[in-house]
């Protein structure tokens, strides 16, 4: 049965007007020495490195109602010490249409001390100082970062292009069901490379010592110092390592 025009456009007008869309917009200090955290439930969140001196905040929050909108506040703690940034659901809840799409601008070295998603995209850009983030389900993309960087995600791929190591620091990237695949932009001269696939393959352009006869995989190496560490593990999935242009 089909419905007249009149009240079709009808109903499909009332449909939009019920969707809501919440946008909240802080910029924040963000010195040297001060870090900032960041959790939300559901949604896709982008962090960009630049030449600023503070961090710029956009949040889009969408919902089916306006009053839906309640049931995942923006909760910003801006204390002496840390920038806290949650977008979350109330009791564990992880509804699919309340969903929190970020947007953060800091500074170059910021030291990002906890990005957490439960379920969504992480998009890392342009970083140099320090990052941990956990996603439970869903990608991590990053490109141009270094320092001490430490990428895990529950369900899904770890690819992180274009990166560099730096003296006292760390790349540890890992996930539970998914490939990582791993393009440095330059060979290293130093450094020390550990890659475990509990049920998965090892592939890497720069040469590893393989253990792969029986159980789960493993390469290793030492190049010069031995220092700083790349340490990769998937538990299902592939690992591939390479260097930009072939090496």
């Amino acid at each position: 049965m089909r419905l007249p025009l009149a009240l079709a456009v009808l109903l499909l007008g009332s449909t939009a007007a019920a969707a809501a869309t919440d946008r909240v917009t802080r910029t924040l200090p963000l010195p040297a020495g001060r870090g900032l955290s960041l959790e939300i439930t559901i949604g896709a969140v982008r962090i960009e490195g630049s030449a600023r001196a503070d961090a710029l905040l956009e949040i889009v929050r969408h919902a089916p109602a306006a009053g839906d909108l309640a049931r995942f506040p923006v909760i910003i703690d801006d204390n002496a010490g840390e920038v806290r940034v949650r977008v979350t659901q109330a009791e564990g809840s992880t509804d699919p249409s309340l969903r929190s799409d970020i947007t953060l601008r800091v500074p170059h070295d910021a030291m990002l001390r906890s990005v957490r998603i439960v379920e969504g995209r992480l998009t890392l850009v342009a970083l140099r100082g320090a990052i941990t983030a956990d996603v439970r389900r869903g990608p991590i993309d990053a490109s141009q970062v270094e320092g001490t960087v430490r990428l895990e995600t529950g369900i899904g791929n770890v690819t992180a292009d274009r990166m560099r190591l730096s003296s006292g620091g760390l790349l540890r990237l890992r996930t539970f069901n998914g490939d990582v695949r791993l393009t440095l932009s330059e060979k290293p001269s130093d450094a020390r490379i550990l890659a475990l696939a509990l049920n998965g393959t090892i592939r890497s352009e720069i040469p590893l010592t393989i253990k792969d006869t029986w159980g789960p995989r493993w390469g290793e190496t030492t190049l010069g110092k031995g220092e700083p560490v790349i340490s990769i593990d998937v538990i299902a999935g592939a690992i591939d390592i390479r260097v930009k242009g072939g090496g």
